[in-house]
């Protein structure tokens, strides 16, 4: 593994190459993204493609990758052009990209602004509220994880976190009506820890949850998009956005093994099934040739 540094103007960008470049058999490197996670999320996953030249990367103001703009938030098309510049940077042409999460929603605006930057993609459960029909819902309930955050820190953010995104079903009345729950029931101390600037928890990364991508531009685009859905997260939001995304898209969402964090080991604690994950995302992949 080599490490990069991409200077901008506004931020310095860390990206990891994993393998040579050019890439020792033809295919392009797989590229993997994640928001608001940096590449460490993807050490267990990248050592199941050895294979392959893998490349990872912190987005800006994450892990190694310093801000220059004096700013907080976090935008998927600031984050796209990130990607963009790190994949000129590559010098290799397009690349396969598997992206998580908020990493999803960077990598549709990245194939909306710049189609010719992907080959495939697999975006993984995008958090895309607008395509819920009970999108202001969820938009309730996000502002309640931001209201217990700043009102008693991390323990009781996350405690209102966990219950918003394993919700079963569209938010109503009944969620609404639920007493706030208890850190130390997830195994979190209750006392309140002084985070506020949090990336989850805040709402420094709503523009990502309150993106809503340009389906016309995705139509038109020369990049494959495979919408996937982790089978643990049928009936939860990030499950729901899913389904919903690829619907717009004219797709049925592809399903991968275990839930939203699916393809990690032990990085951050609740691990998924990586290698069985793993062996989907190669089979998805490969699906293409």
């Amino acid at each position: 593994m080599t490490t990069h540094k991409l200077e901008t103007a506004e931020a310095d960008i860390v990206y990891d190459v994993h393998g040579p470049l050019p890439t020792a058999d033809g295919r392009p490197p797989l590229f993997m993204i994640a928001q608001p996670m940096d590449a460490r999320g993807f050490t267990t996953l990248a050592s199941h493609f050895t294979d392959r030249t893998v490349i990872t990367y912190d987005p800006r103001g994450l892990g190694r990758s310093i801000r220059k703009d004096d700013r907080v938030d976090n935008a998927p098309t600031v984050q796209a052009e990130d990607v963009h510049a790190v994949i000129h940077a590559l010098g290799v042409g397009p690349v396969d990209m598997f992206a998580s999460s908020g990493g999803a929603v960077t990598a549709l605006a990245l194939v909306a602004a710049h189609p010719d930057d992907v080959t495939t993609v697999v975006a993984h459960e995008p958090p895309l509220f607008p395509v819920l029909p009970d999108a202001e819902a969820a938009h309730r309930a996000r502002t309640g994880v931001r209201d217990a955050y700043e009102a008693k820190g991390s323990g009781a953010g996350m405690a209102a976190f966990i219950a918003m995104t394993s919700w079963q079903g569209e938010f109503n009345d009944d969620f609404f009506a639920r007493p706030a729950p208890d850190p130390a029931q997830f195994g979190m101390p209750t006392a309140d820890d002084g985070s506020r600037g949090d990336p989850l928890l805040s709402d420094r990364s709503w523009a990502v949850s309150d993106y809503r991508p340009d389906f016309d531009a995705l139509a038109a685009a020369p990049t494959r998009i495979v919408i996937a859905v982790g089978e643990e997260s049928m009936g939860t939001i990030t499950g729901r956005t899913s389904l919903a995304t690829a619907a717009v898209l004219g797709q049925q969402a592809t399903v991968f093994p275990s839930h939203h964090g699916g393809f990690m080991g032990g990085e951050f604690g609740y691990p998924g099934q990586p290698e069985a994950f793993a062996r989907k995302l190669r089979d998805v992949l490969d699906a293409e040739t």
